[in-house]
């Protein structure tokens, strides 16, 4: 814990964290332009002073135009004033494709419900360093003139640390701020501060709140001292019971100044802030807003990316268009999803006078024209509009023919409430007007901005939250649970509407009943449906021959056997490895003067629960190292698939692998929870550490099996041919190979997003390396795409 002994120290080290934590934010957020619009980033002029901070602001704005249902043709507009001549560009596929983009956002600063705030804050930054640069008058005339920006003025940014000042004070910690007041409090305060358990505990909650803190400094020190002030309260309570009446009135004096530190030295600090900035200091020392922070965020991984149409001015998404073809089926005019971090109303409107009411609809909150239903909460807050039908002023009747627009959530789904959360997080939703025309295919009438009212919003989100938490304590499950949603409605009369499934599917990779044990591991279909017309066709080399699949399945047998030393199990491993890798090997060089008469393949793998992230992550491992790529579809009816593509002798090594290698995780990781976890870790925790421990062994060993079996298909290579120069290299054919299978998946998938950050928390990385290879490489991090473990996200 920092001590701070000086008022001016204090409101200096404050600054520069805050300074610093800026600086590195706007860089991030400048590469992720980059990252989420290619077509954009060459086009951002560099006339306007810090090229970062004009990234960044581009980004924002765009992300906060999209959180705002703005039209694409608006952001269009302020776009072809910033860039000089803009109207020669497609910008507005340029903002489509970042729109569609920021929907697998994994910065926070761009999911819908901060994106205003970080668009304030980034413009008043780049405000402030323009300012320092050209004449202030310029400055404001480049914010309307090149920015859009309406009302120059609004783009200020405060210095937090002076705020205080209006009270004759300076930022400073507790400990300083009461010895300022009288010697023996600030004496005191230094004894109770510094003893053992107390830094302890304050350190332990500092980490639970780092995460929702973003690695902001400066925050850190008023959570720091807003923690101070919370233990000394409480030491000061425990210790006025019973105590003689001077030493209570010295202990109430205390709590008094303790109480005016957080009112005038504390809160208007807080006060000062940005919005981006205040979203996340209030999130972290409640736990009811770090909780619904946790649950929105392992959400959003959860949320598909919309169709490349779907930004385009009056089209309607390919994916909503069957939706809607599929409700209408069923008789359901109204239903809600999510795009991206933005929630989305549907409603088909069936009659001529609910097309004219849809199009003279405000979006305003209005119990007329929209009724939410839920069973979240008491009856008293049963509407979200507290609508009143009979007696309203502007009933149904003027607007909709009853029942008019009606949602429903339910809180026995975990994704209903999931999206309540995030219609209370971002206050508004997204409404689509839907049409059907006279070729019966769908099309959008209008969207729109539906307002929420914020005591409803907070009211909702507070028994949404309840509710998961009863049904999903551990927010780690969270896509298994919705998963398994998933699963269930797929189970009913409109199973595989979203085209993947495959009524002829295996229930298992391999094709005889000898490895019962995986049978609901995996389960793979065509990309497209079986048989349909745009299903892969078969590819030429088959999958592994009988003789070498029996020999794989009887040496990874050995390497499962619970009586298997690691040693001899690793030995099994990398020799079934070797085996599968030098029949593809093989099989690539007999085709290698024939490129053309063995095609690239591809398959979905259906991944089960449990552990199902992980498991994705443990297949596309074992893809990478074998000549394969898995792609993560996207989607909410997607969570459990992963596309595989490569040619068929590596696909089927990879299945085969993963079906061993599953099993071995999972029974590895109850062994090492039972054995190595500390007793005060969260099992959870530590068994989802340890398996990432273990996954980055396994694919290491497969990576160097693969190369072994290479090098000695090239020796073999090499001494069977009498002239060493004739013929192609086995590194050449292998390469050829690896690209025809991206060319494939640049064909199936045009628009691949990064695959996000992965975070753990648990300590058993080492002992599930260890466990997996016998070896330490060190580091607790991983990337997700550096090293190609969790695949693509489409």
């Amino acid at each position: 814990m920092a001590e701070r002994d000086t008022a001016h120290d204090s409101a200096s080290a404050f600054a520069t964290a805050r300074r610093a934590w800026l600086q590195a934010r706007v860089t991030e957020l400048s590469e992720e332009l980059s990252d989420f619009g290619p077509q954009l980033h060459p086009l951002v002029p560099s006339d306007l002073g810090d090229q970062r901070l004009v990234n960044a602001l581009a980004l924002t704005r765009l992300a906060a135009d999209e959180a705002r249902v703005q039209p694409v043709s608006e952001s269009v507009a302020w776009l072809k004033l910033l860039i000089p001549n803009g109207h020669r560009y497609d910008l507005a596929g340029a903002v489509r494709e970042i729109r569609s983009a920021l929907t697998a956002a994994e910065d926070p600063a761009l999911w819908s419900w901060n994106a205003e705030g970080w668009e304030e804050l980034v413009l008043a930054l780049w405000r402030r360093d323009r300012a320092l640069k050209v004449e202030p008058s310029r400055v404001d005339d480049e914010l309307v003139s090149r920015w859009g920006v309406h009302t120059a003025e609004t783009a200020g940014i405060h210095h937090p640390e002076r705020a205080p000042q209006r009270h004759g004070l300076s930022l400073t910690s507790l400990a300083g701020y009461l010895a300022a007041e009288a010697e023996p409090m600030g004496l005191l305060t230094q004894a109770v501060l510094s003893q053992a358990d107390v830094v302890d505990a304050i350190e332990d909650s500092l980490a639970v709140h780092e995460e929702a803190l973003q690695s902001a400094g400066h925050l850190e020190f008023l959570t720091e001292q807003r923690l101070c002030a919370e233990r000394l309260d409480e030491w000061c309570e425990k210790h006025a019971s019973g105590a003689s009446e001077a030493t209570g009135a010295f202990l109430e004096e205390l709590s008094e100044s303790i109480e005016s530190y957080r009112d005038r030295v504390v809160q208007p600090v807080i006060d000062s802030l940005s919005a981006c900035e205040r979203a996340l200091f209030d999130t972290t020392p409640l736990a009811e807003p770090r909780a619904r922070h946790e649950y929105l965020a392992e959400f959003l991984d959860c949320v598909g990316t919309p169709a490349a149409s779907a930004g385009a001015e009056e089209a309607l998404d390919s994916r909503i268009a069957q939706e809607a073809g599929d409700r209408t089926a069923r008789d359901e005019l109204t239903w809600h999803g999510m795009r991206g971090s933005v929630p989305v109303w549907y409603h088909i409107v069936t009659s001529p006078q609910e097309r004219a009411a849809a199009l003279a609809f405000s979006g305003a909150a209005t119990s007329s024209a929209i009724r939410i239903h839920a069973d979240v909460v008491g009856p008293e807050q049963f509407d979200l509009f507290d609508v009143d039908w009979p007696d309203a002023p502007d009933g149904p009747e003027e607007w909709y023919p009853e029942p008019g627009i009606e949602l429903r959530y339910s809180r026995h789904s975990v994704t209903d409430l999931c999206e309540l959360l995030a219609l209370a997080a971002l206050g508004h939703a997204r409404l689509e007007f839907l049409v059907q025309g006279a070729d019966g295919d769908f099309v959008l009438l209008r969207s729109l901005r539906a307002e929420v009212r914020p005591g409803d919003a907070s009211d909702w989100a507070r028994g949404a939250l309840t509710h998961l938490r009863i049904l999903l304590p551990n927010v780690g499950d969270l896509a298994d649970v919705i998963a398994r949603e998933d699963e269930e409605e797929d189970d009913g009369p409109d199973a595989d509407a979203d085209g993947w499934g495959d009524p002829d599917r295996s229930d298992s990779p391999s094709d005889s009943g000898e490895e019962s044990a995986h049978q609901d591991s995996t389960r793979t279909t065509g990309t497209d449906g079986s048989g349909g017309p745009d299903a892969p066709a078969p590819p030429v080399g088959g999958p592994l021959p009988a003789h070498l699949l029996a020999r794989v399945r009887a040496i990874l047998r050995q390497a499962e056997d619970s009586a298997t030393t690691p040693e001899e199990s690793e030995t099994f491993l990398q020799k079934a490895t070797e085996l599968m890798a030098k029949y593809g090997i093989e099989q690539a060089m007999l085709q290698g003067d024939d490129p053309v008469s063995e095609r690239p393949a591809d398959r979905v793998v259906e991944v089960t629960a449990p552990w199902m992230r992980e498991c994705k992550r443990l297949l596309a491992s074992i893809a990478m190292q074998l000549r394969c790529q898995a792609i993560s579809p996207g989607g909410k009816a997607n969570q459990h698939r992963v596309h595989l593509f490569g040619f068929a002798s590596d696909l089927h090594a990879v299945e085969v692998l993963y079906a061993s290698l599953r099993l071995q995780m999972l029974r590895g990781a109850d062994t090492a929870d039972a054995e190595h976890r500390p007793a005060e870790e969260d099992r959870r925790a530590y068994k989802r550490s340890w398996m990432f421990g273990f996954i980055r062994a396994v694919a290491v060993r497969i990576g160097e099996a693969e190369r072994a079996a290479r090098e000695e298909s090239e020796r073999d290579r090499q001494s069977d041919t009498a002239d060493v120069g004739q013929g192609r290299s086995v590194a050449l054919v292998l390469a050829d190979r690896t690209m025809a299978v991206d060319a494939q998946v640049k064909s199936r998938y045009p628009k691949l997003g990064k695959a996000r950050r992965t975070r753990f928390t648990g300590s058993g990385y080492r002992q599930g390396h260890t466990d997996g290879q016998q070896a330490d490489i060190g580091g607790l991090s991983l990337e997700d795409g550096g090293e190609g473990e969790e695949g693509l996200s489409a």
